[in-house]
């Protein structure tokens, strides 16, 4: 190790002790008092040597201060451990140009020096003894004055170490403090047990649910009669042995077991339990812990979605024993069937964002059935459709999806004698491809059906890059919106005068929905030299 890492580890030593600048204590001071009468002089100090300076932490005989390093006695050699000691500083060639020996700060002869070395090797300072005639150490004083300065570096260890096991013990009461706070705050019910199944802990949720604290002194087997605990079906008590908690003390671990907690005051909360054992680290046991998590509101939805299901099942049924006359099939719509499916589609839709896991897939699979019936619905439903209709974004070609709508639209375009051109290859975007297509359909198909009778029919299809998205533009030559009109299109059944042109009012209405569905926006401007552009813009 070269001099520079030596130096750089003695002075990590030295601050890791704390000593510098700080009161040296009653036992310091009394130790460098027994220095001074052991070599039999008037004066000696306890002195540590850091970067720049030594520093006299106690001393005897004389008022002790702060001097520069390169002018202290003591750090000539004291790094080599060895002990120091001259009869006559004066005549010695270490020390006789000293400004301690030369009376430039003092006038020492007699001069001895017991270094301060940490077990690791670390040299910190030195006991020093010194008087201001010459005189002499015999070997006995010599060791005596070595024992010091272990005692020394034992006093040194022992603050230490005292300071330490303060700083482990704030930190400890802090992290017990932030555990206990935290256990208060959730809303989560947190019960222990030691290794015998004696209750040891209970928080703030546990307190409120079981109207009770724990109880260390009672049995395991009466936890159900004194807690409340029952089956899910709220009216048997568990039985001991499938009480979650004394599961997870004798089987290891416990995972999603359900009850009952009936309240003293208050509804039931019907609660989801998972918890394990508690082992020490050398694989004693020391009891278990669950959690406990109030699941009642989810077992309502829970219910509520199997009510769903069947409401629909015979919603189905009934529309399987319908055989209404075609001619009819908007009133049946409005009074056989539309009434019940939208309370059951609504009912999903309030269900479908605040379930998870199996209860979502549930909801899905009814969702799926409703937009199954929808799809015989037709055009009525479309804006339904646009607005339920789950969204699975994947890359769309969207120069694919309008050759599709084209190919769609070919008679209308055609009997139209319209001209629909895209000037430029259009991007994929990341889109449900049924939806886009039935945007750009719709879209487009308005571009047609609602042409200017004086001027040939056109209708462009173009693509623009924005910073996180892709705006698409349909621009058409038609008859036009007003100013005035053109935020109230996108409104359910709204028509605008446009003369012999016919429509349900649901086309716009049901791409805005399609574009909020997949968190884009869409607006209508006027295209110049006559007619509509309606640009929708697709999140990447």
């Amino acid at each position: 190790m070269n001099g520079v890492q030596r130096e750089t580890d003695r002075l990590a030593a030295l601050h890791e002790y704390r000593l510098l600048d700080a009161p040296a204590g009653d036992e310091l001071e009394a130790v460098v008092r027994v220095a001074a009468a052991v070599a039999r002089v008037p004066t000696a100090t306890l002195n540590l040597i850091d970067e720049n300076r030594q520093c006299q932490l106690t001393t005897v005989g004389f008022t002790g201060g702060d001097s520069a390093r390169t002018d202290s006695m003591c750090a000539v050699r004291f790094e080599r451990g060895d002990f120091m000691y001259a009869p006559d500083a004066s005549k010695d060639p270490l020390y006789r140009d000293n400004p301690w020996v030369t009376g430039v700060l003092a006038g020492v002869r007699l001069y001895g020096s017991a270094p301060l070395v940490t077990p690791d090797g670390h040299a910190l300072g030195s006991l020093c003894v010194f008087d201001d005639q010459p005189g002499t150490l015999d070997a006995g004083q010599i060791e005596r004055l070595k024992d010091l300065a272990g005692i020394i570096l034992g006093l040194f260890e022992r603050r230490r170490q005292a300071r330490l096991n303060r700083e482990l013990a704030l930190e400890s009461e802090a992290r017990q403090r932030w555990t206990d706070t935290l256990l208060e705050t959730i809303d989560v019910a947190v019960v222990a047990v030691d290794e015998t199944g004696r209750l040891t802990v209970f928080n703030r949720a546990a307190r409120e649910w079981h109207g009770l604290d724990a109880d260390p002194t009672l049995d395991p087997s009466w936890f159900a009669g004194h807690y409340r605990l029952y089956h899910t079906d709220g009216v048997t008590l568990l039985p001991p042995e499938r009480i979650p908690l004394l599961r997870a003390l004798r089987e290891g671990t416990v995972a999603n077991a359900e009850l009952i907690i009936r309240r003293r005051t208050g509804p039931p909360v019907h609660v989801s339990t998972s918890g394990r054992a508690l082992i020490a680290a050398d694989g004693t046991p020391m009891g278990a812990v669950v959690a406990m998590t109030d699941v009642t509101t989810d077992r309502a939805q829970q219910r509520a979605i199997e009510s769903a299901r069947r409401e629909l099942a015979a919603a189905n049924e009934e529309l399987r024993r319908s055989n209404a006359d075609l001619t009819n099939f908007a009133g049946a719509v409005s009074h056989d069937l539309m009434a019940p499916l939208a309370s059951v589609n609504g009912y999903l839709e309030l269900l479908e964002d605040s379930v998870t896991g199996i209860e979502a897939n549930w909801v899905a699979a009814c969702r799926r059935a409703v937009t199954r019936m929808r799809e015989l619905i037709g055009s009525l439903l479309q804006y339904a459709q646009a607005g339920s209709a789950p969204v699975h974004p994947v890359p769309v070609d969207l120069g694919d999806i309008v050759g599709q709508v084209l190919a769609d639209l070919g008679t209308l375009i055609n009997s139209a004698a319209a001209s629909v051109t895209v000037p430029a290859p259009l991007p994929a975007i990341a889109g449900d491809p049924v939806l886009v297509r039935q945007l750009l359909q719709n879209l487009i198909g308005n571009a047609v059906k609602y042409r200017h009778p004086d001027r040939p029919c056109q209708v462009t299809v173009v693509a623009a890059r924005a910073p996180s998205s892709w705006a698409i533009t349909v621009a058409d030559n038609g008859v036009g919106i007003p100013a005035e009109q053109r935020r109230r299109v996108f409104d359910m059944f709204t028509r605008l005068d446009t003369g012999e042109v016919a429509g349900h009012g649901i086309g716009l209405s049901s791409c805005l929905r399609i574009v909020d569905r997949h968190g884009g926006d869409i607006h209508v401007d006027e295209n110049p030299g006559g007619g509509t552009r309606v640009t929708f813009s697709i999140p990447d």
